[in-house]
C-alpha cells in the first residue's frame, strides 16, 4: 500500500509541475507577445513568472531581478520628479 501511495504522490508532483509549466509558460509567452501587441505586457509578464516561480528556481531568480529593476526604475523616476520641480 505504501508503494502505491508513494507512486501516486510522485505522479501528482510531476503532474503539478507540468501544469504549472504549461500555464505559467503560456501566460509568460502571452506577456512577451504583448510587448509588440496592444496590452499590459508589464503586468502579464510578472504574473507568468510568478506562476512559474511556484515550481522553478530560475523563474524565481528572473522575478527577483525584474522586481529589482522595477524598483530602480521607480527610484530614478522619483528622483527626476524632485530635481525638475524648480523649472
Amino acid at each position: 500500500m505504501q508503494l502505491i501511495m508513494n507512486s501516486v504522490m510522485a505522479a501528482w508532483g510531476q503532474a503539478r509541475r507540468l501544469i504549472v509549466f504549461v500555464v505559467g509558460g503560456t501566460v509568460l509567452l502571452f506577456g512577451i507577445a504583448l510587448l509588440v501587441l496592444p496590452g499590459p505586457a508589464f503586468v502579464v509578464i510578472p504574473v507568468g513568472l510568478g506562476i512559474l516561480s511556484l515550481e522553478f528556481v530560475w523563474a524565481r531568480v528572473w522575478l527577483r531581478k525584474l522586481r529589482q529593476s522595477a524598483a530602480a526604475a521607480a527610484q530614478r523616476v522619483r528622483q527626476m520628479g524632485t530635481t525638475n520641480t524648480s523649472t
